[in-house]
């Protein structure tokens, strides 16, 4: 499933990642469209996140990982830290001040991956940006 996201003054398309994390994929349709605001990650290296508090989308794991790759969004479903969403630009060790976290990888961005970097740095200087998801026909 194809997606749309605007982050910031940038947008990207990305995949709904459907076979590797089916729960967590359904779990977040149920959202859509979703929209919040990103920060700078404080521990993980080079990623911005959405700070979900409690929120509760009802998964555990699935295809979970602490290092995603450069365009990958995984979620973090809460338990030692608050639920969150995150987005690598570059390298990420994903962790709270808890330690050591793993996230669901279920979205992947497919283009303009060359700017993620930029959306990074705007945020990391400028603060909290913007984010939509939603869903593209076709």
């Amino acid at each position: 499933m194809k997606l749309k996201i605007t982050a910031g003054p940038f947008e990207f398309d990305a995949v709904l990642e459907t076979a590797k994390a089916p729960k967590t994929s359904e779990a977040f349709l149920k959202q859509m469209p979703f929209e919040g605001k990103i920060v700078h990650v404080r521990w993980s290296g080079e990623g911005v996140w959405i700070p979900l508090g409690d929120l509760d989308f009802g998964v555990g794991y699935e295809n979970h990982t602490s290092h995603p790759a450069p365009g990958h969004i995984i979620l973090y479903p809460g338990g030692i830290s608050e639920t969150e969403i995150l987005l690598a630009y570059g390298g990420v060790d994903f962790s709270s001040k808890m330690g050591q976290l793993a996230g669901n990888h279920f979205i992947t961005v497919t283009s303009n991956l060359d700017k993620l970097p930029e959306l990074g740095r705007l945020t990391l200087w400028e603060g909290a940006q913007s984010i939509r998801f939603e869903t593209v026909e076709g």
